[in-house]
């Protein structure tokens, strides 16, 4: 049995270094997917996070998606990335908020 991770399967080999995410050119659109439970002002708590981390971020260009059950929702979003300390800080903040299982 090989002792590479899932994510290393799932990637065609490029020659990167294992474990390695491939480089972003900043600035850049990005895409992001906030996952938690289902609440009334779940979007608006993300809407204003991510608005303290990137104040360009249009709020009305949110997408929010109930899971099958209705038990979470999904905020999908773009919003104009400058580096990886804006992005890192931004994953932070929602992780912090007690709120976000997960973001992608």
């Amino acid at each position: 049995m090989s002792d590479k991770t899932l994510h290393d399967l799932r990637q065609p080999s490029t020659g990167r270094r294992a474990g390695k995410s491939p480089k972003i050119t900043f600035p850049c659109d990005y895409p992001i997917k906030v996952v938690g439970d289902a609440a009334d002002d779940f979007a608006a708590m993300v809407c204003q996070v991510v608005t303290r981390h990137a104040p360009d971020f249009d709020p009305r260009c949110i997408q929010v998606v109930p899971s099958r059950n209705g038990r979470f929702q999904s905020v999908r979003l773009t919003l104009r990335a400058t580096g990886e300390v804006q992005l890192q800080a931004l994953f932070t903040e929602l992780k912090a908020s007690g709120r976000v299982h997960m973001v992608v």
